[in-house]
């Protein structure tokens, strides 16, 4: 197990390396969190409540799209061909998954940032949004993650990621915005631990799927 953990760690690691030395991948998703961001404000200024709920997760899904699913399809043939002699596939897709995970993180934080700043700030539980959006931030990049792994291996990985991520994104991005409402009124919302369960449970999920469907694909 201690084993496993180092191994897991030593992967993280070397993302999170390669991601300071390629410093121009990380301030241009910043660049595109700003001027979306700063374009939605010249064109509607500080929208409503939901008008701004449902801005800031499309934003977030795009993001998203750009920071994680690139994870897997920047790894050329002889790059995973070296990892695939040094180490076992579990360690590898988790590894992408916490350090994918971590980075969405940082960058709901900093969308929530720009967004309160530019657009306004209707949240009546600030910290609240924050842990749903940081949530939902770790559910996206899950989803991305998986799917970043499977069209890495056809031959048009953009076209696949799009026809297989639709259907599950559009559901979990409604379910996101949801849970997001409790965030903008003192009203406590009907059902929220029922819709909050069924998020948990879909990221349990694609963990689950990764961990059994990967080392296929691993092999191939």
């Amino acid at each position: 197990m201690k084993k496993d953990l180092q191994n897991m760690y030593t992967l993280l690691k070397k993302d999170i390396l390669l991601e300071f030395r390629q410093q121009y991948t990380f301030f241009g998703i910043l660049l595109y969190i700003a001027s979306t961001t700063f374009v939605i404000y010249l064109t509607m200024g500080q929208p409503e409540d939901k008008v701004w709920n449902g801005l800031y997760w499309v934003i977030l899904l795009f993001i998203c799209i750009n920071a994680v699913a690139r994870s897997f399809l920047q790894e050329g043939k002889g790059r995973m061909l070296y990892f695939y002699t040094i180490a076992s596939p579990i360690h590898f897709i988790f590894s992408k998954l916490v350090y994918n995970s971590i980075l969405m993180m940082l960058m709901s934080g900093l969308s929530l940032l720009l967004f309160t700043i530019l657009l306004g700030n209707p949240l009546e539980h600030a910290v609240l949004f924050f842990g749903i959006s940081c949530l939902g931030g770790i559910s996206l990049s899950l989803v991305f993650s998986f799917l970043a792994a499977i069209a890495a291996k056809a031959s048009q990985p953009s076209a696949i990621m799009a026809i297989l991520g639709f259907p599950l994104i559009i559901p979990q991005i409604m379910l996101l915005m949801k849970i997001a409402n409790i965030a903008f009124s003192d009203i406590v919302q009907n059902g929220l631990p029922q819709l909050v369960g069924l998020l948990c449970g879909f990221d349990i999920m694609i963990v689950a799927l990764a961990y059994i469907l990967f080392p296929f694909l691993w092999k191939d």
